[in-house]
């Protein structure tokens, strides 16, 4: 955990002052209850009223400078806690945009949102009271049992004898909730993982008419959650009914101890009173301190977890964007027996890879569902490391590149269309963040959605719900492939990208880009054979192989797997147009 308060370097001020103030009305509280025995025993009890004024005065005047400096510290506490998290979580994200691919998948969408929210809040919160209570409640507690030492050695003995009993049961309480805190954290974990898939799921579940039973899951899961925090708390609840025993106890020995020393003259009434407030201060300054260990635990296993997203070193390091270099060679990409699985357990997803695009070139990706198609394009932007082989991007090897660099010459339409929040001229600049509105226009032409906008009233300015909520299936997609095509890259990749476009939109998409894009290579992945068929060359790929490389014509002749999507996609317009 103290290694991520360099995050709070720029809050030494706070982080200094703070406790200072905080020390200071830690002094003026233990005066108090010195002065009350003054005022008492000297004072009222001599009824000697200017005493009592003076003695009165004295207390007025450290009570309202405890409550200035409390005032001071809890200013500079926020400000120090608040400022920490902030950096804190900018550090948090920036780390998390620099991980590929393989290191999101590693940790997990839903962790990645707890670490960087709960955990987080969580350190937040120690910070503060790092400055506000750690230095506060240990020394009011030494402090109580140096001041009743002070007035009276055997009434100082009842002190100490109080701290190992406080101490023994403060240690059971920790033994059995360290470990159970750890344990609530992951099912947060897991609860932030269950409403991201139903939230992302929705229409799904709806469609299947399965909302009963997804209801009862989540209430399984919150239960779960309910029952671990239920556990916890059920034992730490038993510190404060055990200290406030404690605590009568002590008070029982003073009053009756003390008692007796007022009937023999040695101690005074006022004493014993101040002694009452010393075992009183003692006592709620150790709850104090408890809940400090419950809070710091927390905190430590919050700190560990955020601390492993800091010392986890990317295998590929995500970089800003420079200034883009047309590409000038003449073969665009060229993959070299490259072969890939996602984990070093897992099987390969892809094997012994070969085919090269050239210049201008249009290549088609075609083959079964889970036959690698999609992988073969997350290999490109170097999304992932491959596991052998080597893909060479403008007759450079990607490695070479950083990936800022790389990716600006990459346009891709992935499989799900992904819209954000904003207006569709703010999705159309992530493509290209200078683009004029005549290059807007021209996109969306390109992309056949010119007509759907130019009949919205706000246009370019108009809404986008996250997600593309207010947007049909088809709309989103040409909004994506808008957005792509306004880059004009030096390589663009459509996954699949015209699934959700009937032929005819398809086929004006196509001829669109052989006329726009004249220096763009395109890869186009696509289980139509009417899509890929006018491609340069089309790759055919079965269970992660490569069973076909060539035109159309070549692989209609040569290659048995091609001929077989060709022959059931004829068997079903023949279907089609029969029915």
């Amino acid at each position: 955990m103290f290694s991520l308060l360099r995050f709070a370097k720029k809050y030494k001020k706070q982080l200094i002052l703070g406790p200072f103030f905080k020390l200071l009305e830690a002094i003026l509280e233990l005066l108090l209850p010195f002065y009350m025995a003054k005022l008492i025993d000297q004072g009222i009890k001599q009824q000697d009223i200017s005493y009592t004024l003076k003695m009165g005065g004295y207390m007025l005047i450290m009570s309202l400078v405890g409550l200035i400096c409390v005032m001071i510290c809890q200013y500079y506490a926020s400000i120090a806690s608040q400022g920490f998290g902030t950096e804190l979580r900018n550090e948090m994200m920036a780390k998390i945009n620099q991980f590929s691919h393989k290191e999101i998948d590693k940790f997990g969408t839903s962790t990645l949102i707890t670490r960087t929210t709960s955990d987080i809040n969580q350190l937040q919160l120690a910070l503060a009271m790092l400055i506000r209570l750690v230095i506060r409640a240990p020394f009011l507690s030494i402090g109580s049992i140096i001041m009743a030492f002070y007035i009276d050695t055997q009434m100082g003995l009842i002190f100490l004898m109080t701290i190992p009993i406080f101490a023994l049961i403060l240690f059971f309480i920790m033994k059995k909730t360290v470990p159970l805190y750890k344990k609530v954290q992951f099912k947060i974990d897991h609860l932030n993982s269950v409403i991201s898939e139903n939230l992302s799921g929705v229409r799904v579940i709806r469609a299947f008419a399965k909302k009963d039973e997804d209801i009862t899951n989540f209430g399984e899961v919150g239960d779960n959650l309910a029952q671990a925090y239920t556990n916890v708390t059920n034992i730490s609840a038993l510190l404060s009914p055990t200290t406030i025993f404690i605590m009568n106890m002590a008070i029982a020995f003073i009053l009756y101890f003390g008692g007796l020393s007022v009937n023999t003259g040695r101690l005074q009434s006022g004493q014993i009173l101040a002694l009452i407030n010393y075992m009183t201060q003692m006592l709620l300054a150790l709850i104090v301190v408890a809940n400090l260990v419950v809070i710091f635990t927390r905190a430590f296993a919050s700190a560990n977890r955020v601390e492993e997203v800091f010392q986890t070193t990317p295998e590929i390091i995500t970089t800003q964007p420079k200034d883009i270099i047309p590409w000038k060679k003449d073969v665009t990409l060229d993959f070299n027996h490259v072969s890939f699985r996602y984990t070093e357990k897992s099987g390969y997803v892809l094997e012994d890879i070969n085919f090269s695009l050239k210049k201008n070139q249009t290549m088609g990706i075609i083959g079964p569902t889970g036959s690698g198609k999609t992988t073969v394009t997350q290999l490109i932007p170097h999304f992932y490391p491959v596991t052998t082989g080597e893909i060479f991007l403008n007759e450079q090897d990607i490695t070479s590149f950083s990936t800022g660099e790389l990716r600006q010459h990459i346009a891709m339409v992935p499989q799900k269309s992904a819209l954000f929040s904003g207006t569709i001229r703010s999705n159309l600049l992530l493509g290209k963040n200078d683009a004029t509105d005549d290059e807007c226009f021209e996109a969306l032409e390109m992309a056949q959605c010119l007509d759907f906008v130019n009949s919205l009233p706000e246009k370019l300015e108009a809404p986008v719900f996250a997600q593309g909520k207010n947007f049909s299936g088809g709309q989103k997609q040409r909004l994506s492939i808008a957005r792509a095509f306004i880059r004009k890259p030096d390589l663009l990749i459509m996954d699949d990208s015209l699934s959700a476009l009937d032929y005819q939109t398809d086929l004006l998409i196509r001829e669109s880009m052989k006329k726009n894009l004249t220096e763009t290579s395109v890869i186009i992945i696509s289980q139509r054979v009417s899509s890929v068929k006018d491609a340069d060359n089309i790759l055919v790929l079965k269970e992660g192989k490569q069973v076909g490389f060539g035109s159309h014509e070549l692989l209609l002749r040569d290659s048995l797997t091609y001929q077989n999507i060709v022959n059931s996609q004829n068997e079903k317009k023949k279907v089609i147009s029969h029915a």
